[in-house]
């Protein structure tokens, strides 16, 4: 941990209650279609998302798309590396996903839960589906921050937009 007083984010879920923050933590996370995994063997799913820290509150000053920083006085917003980890999954069925590139980037809007079934809602349409035992889910954040001033924003339709070009 750096100087500057942030404490890696670690969650848990084994409710919906919990899922809600999870999935509240991780709104306009940008995901690797590279870095996502089904560990069939391990009954496990995971992936490493880059998500803006909500939690910073810096408010809805600086907009998507102003380039204001530190140094013109606006406000600095933060991403950091973090890991998504969902135990004891049974199957894991892709909506939307071209596996073959690799560098796509998928933008998360929201994670749903509902009788053994988790869903990973991304923009665009694309969705990740796993039947689970039983909900345990697991969110750490894995490096540092760095500045962004870029700050993600949504339309009337809910649909994120701006900085990732989601």
């Amino acid at each position: 941990m750096g100087d500057n007083g942030y404490k890696p984010l670690r969650l848990r879920a084994e409710d919906l209650g919990d899922l809600t923050v999870i999935a509240a933590a991780l709104q306009d996370a940008l995901v690797p279609a590279g870095d996502m995994a089904w560990l069939r063997d391990e009954g496990s799913f995971v992936m490493a998302v880059n998500r803006f820290r909500w939690e910073a509150g810096h408010g809805s000053e600086g907009k998507a798309g102003s380039a204001e920083g530190k140094a013109g006085g606006g406000i600095q917003h933060e991403r950091v590396h973090a890991g998504l980890r969902f135990d004891n999954v049974k199957t894991v069925q892709y909506r939307n996903i071209d596996h073959g590139d690799r560098g796509a980037f998928l933008a998360l809007l929201t994670i749903a839960c509902d009788d053994g079934r988790v869903v990973l809602h991304f923009a665009g349409g694309a969705a990740i589906r796993l039947e689970v035992e039983a909900l345990n889910c697991a969110l750490a954040d894995l490096d540092e921050p760095w500045p962004t001033a870029w700050m993600p924003e949504h339309g009337e339709d809910g649909m994120a937009g701006g900085e990732d070009g989601a």
